[in-house]
């Protein structure tokens, strides 16, 4: 899980980055991201059985992707370089890894 918080970190940082009035659009929607993907991995390890476990692993997941989007976006609309997110690109293609070994071993 640590690698997951600090990308969480990083990514919420990367948040700050940003220009206030995007505080209602692409920063939400990124924290929302960020944020779902420990939560939803943590909410399915309370859950009964592998089966919901593993749907709350997918909707991590789908966060994961969302972020991955959202971040690729603050690029082409200029307010972040590239440099800036290839770090957390390269994170969150880890934990997408991570999450789907993980999957695999709970089927």
């Amino acid at each position: 899980m640590a690698k997951i918080d600090g990308f969480g970190k990083r990514c919420l940082l990367l948040c700050l980055k940003l220009p206030n009035d995007e505080k209602f659009g692409i920063i939400s929607q990124m924290k929302k991201c960020a944020i779902s993907i420990p939560s939803n991995i943590s909410e399915g390890f309370g859950r009964n059985g592998n089966k919901e476990f593993n749907h709350f692993l997918g909707i991590s997941i789908g966060s994961s992707c969302e972020l991955q989007t959202q971040l690729i976006l603050t690029v082409k609309l200029g307010l972040v370089d590239n440099n800036s997110i290839e770090d957390l690109l390269t994170s969150i293609n880890e934990i997408q890894k991570m999450i789907y070994t993980f999957m695999k071993t709970l089927n």
